[in-house]
């Protein structure tokens, strides 16, 4: 893993608040913990609060540390209705994305998780774009929850489902 970059982690949740998006948050969580933290690639995983405004909100104001939050608690989390960060709603564009970058340079973020739907896969690529100009090493992951199950180049969505049975 040495042509990985090291830095922090950061995690955000976007749209409704479906079944499974707790339990997407907390796949996220313990992925990290098993993986690129155990090697000390990843120093913190931080929660946005509501999604990419908890990266462009001053002083860090909108992050919260999980990198310690016991496996007990982050079970009760992942069978917990809503979104445990809370979500948002904003639509991405070019201004709104360069300043999440600009908040994840602020706090050495270097993998950047967005679990949502189309707009949330859309900020992803925005922002890896604009990290790309920038010459900023980010690792950008969408993590596809949505319920519509419209989401290009997917076979299904974990929301899908569970929309389907409730």
């Amino acid at each position: 893993m040495a042509d990985l970059v090291s830095g922090n982690a950061a995690i955000g949740q976007s749209g409704g608040p479906t079944a499974v998006i707790n339990q997407s948050l907390v796949g996220v969580i313990e992925g990290l913990r098993t993986s690129l933290c155990a090697t000390g690639q990843v120093k913190r995983v931080l929660g946005m609060r509501h999604g990419g405004r908890g990266l462009v909100k001053a002083g860090g104001d909108g992050l919260v540390d999980l990198t310690s939050v016991s496996a007990d608690r982050l079970d009760r989390v992942a069978r917990t209705p809503s979104a445990a960060l809370g979500s948002t709603r904003d639509k991405p564009d070019e201004a709104y994305c360069q300043k999440i970058l600009d908040g994840a340079r602020a706090h050495d973020i270097r993998y950047f998780f967005y679990i949502g739907g189309n707009d949330s896969s859309d900020t992803s690529r925005i922002v890896r774009m604009e990290a790309e100009k920038a010459g900023y090493a980010l690792n950008c992951v969408h993590v596809p929850k949505t319920i519509d199950n419209d989401l290009v180049i997917n076979d299904h969505t974990p929301g899908f489902p569970s929309a389907a049975r409730y």
